[in-house]
């Protein structure tokens, strides 16, 4: 049947299948189907702005799935790109309203800045989280105390009740680890990391302590790269590779610096980074002796 679609791009939208998808996941979905409509049409992406009277960014954005979709906006893309068939159409228009609910960060929304809103919704949907890391314990393993110190250091001036809105948007964050699909969790850190006291002797102790518990469940992996072990080819800064289990997501690196942050998509610089996470990997202790390694340097601070 002749549906008005472009040929090769009826493709089904998965995420209608399942309710529970984080809203971030869907708009991804669907910005995915639309980059893939637009491109089957032989459409640009300033030609697709054009005709929603909006930028060529706002585009960019829609088919990232980093803002929520405006069913206006939708309803002319469709359109525009040759979607005819009333079936598609409103499932399209289905998943952009599922895809525009609240995510959970919102009650966060004051402290958040925009460049970090959209990884908050990415590592809630991640299946896999593999990080490494030079300064500072990853966000997911961090106690109370070492991140209320940790934000501290990058938020002089705020004042005391907005630290504590942020620890607690860095501890709400931890809940992913207790899900009852929880995402494997992959952590290689330099031994800087245990090294630098945050907070403190005591705090330190205490964050070294709970690393060393969280070393031990079964989906998380902790490795440390030992200054006995020499340069490394991570020292450029830390970063994160997100990978997802819908097939219809890439996987994703992203780089955070001190007033924005970095999303990588394209496949030859996100294989490029796993490249050097598994190298990292390689070269770090093992998983066991990390683990004994992390208590011997908690019992020296």
């Amino acid at each position: 049947m002749n549906t008005g679609v472009p040929a090769g791009s009826e493709q089904p939208v998965p995420a209608l299948r399942n309710s529970v998808v984080e809203p971030t996941v869907l708009r991804m979905l669907l910005g995915t189907q639309l980059r893939r409509l637009r491109e089957a049409a032989g459409i640009t992406p300033e030609q697709a702005a054009y005709e929603i009277r909006a930028s060529r960014s706002k585009i960019s954005r829609m088919e990232s799935g980093r803002g929520k979709f405006k069913d206006r906006d939708l309803a002319d893309l469709l359109t525009f790109y040759g979607v005819a068939d009333d079936q598609q159409r409103s499932s399209f228009r289905s998943l952009a309203r599922q895809s525009n609910r609240a995510d959970w960060w919102a009650k966060y929304s004051g402290i958040l800045p925009d460049w970090f809103e959209p990884y908050l919704g990415l590592e809630s949907a991640a299946s896999t989280i593999r990080s490494l890391d030079i300064q500072f314990v990853p966000g997911l393993f961090q106690t109370d105390d070492y991140a209320r110190a940790a934000i501290r250091l990058g938020h002089p001036s705020d004042t005391a009740e907005q630290i504590e809105h942020r620890v607690g948007l860095r501890i709400k964050r931890q809940d992913l680890i207790g899900k009852p699909t929880p995402p494997r969790i992959w952590s290689v850190m330099d031994e800087a990391v245990l090294r630098r006291p945050v907070g403190g002797p005591e705090v330190m102790r205490a964050q070294l302590d709970h690393l060393a518990k969280m070393a031990l469940l079964p989906h998380v992996t902790i490795q440390v790269l030992p200054f006995a072990r020499g340069g490394h080819s991570g020292e450029s800064g830390s970063f994160t590779v997100l990978r997802f289990k819908e097939h219809d997501l890439p996987d994703l690196v992203y780089i955070e610096q001190l007033t924005s942050a970095i999303y990588l998509e394209q496949r030859a610089e996100v294989e490029l980074y796993l490249a050097v996470m598994d190298q990292l990997s390689g070269e770090a202790l093992t998983p066991a002796a990390t683990v004994d390694f992390i208590k011997q340097i908690a019992e020296d601070v």
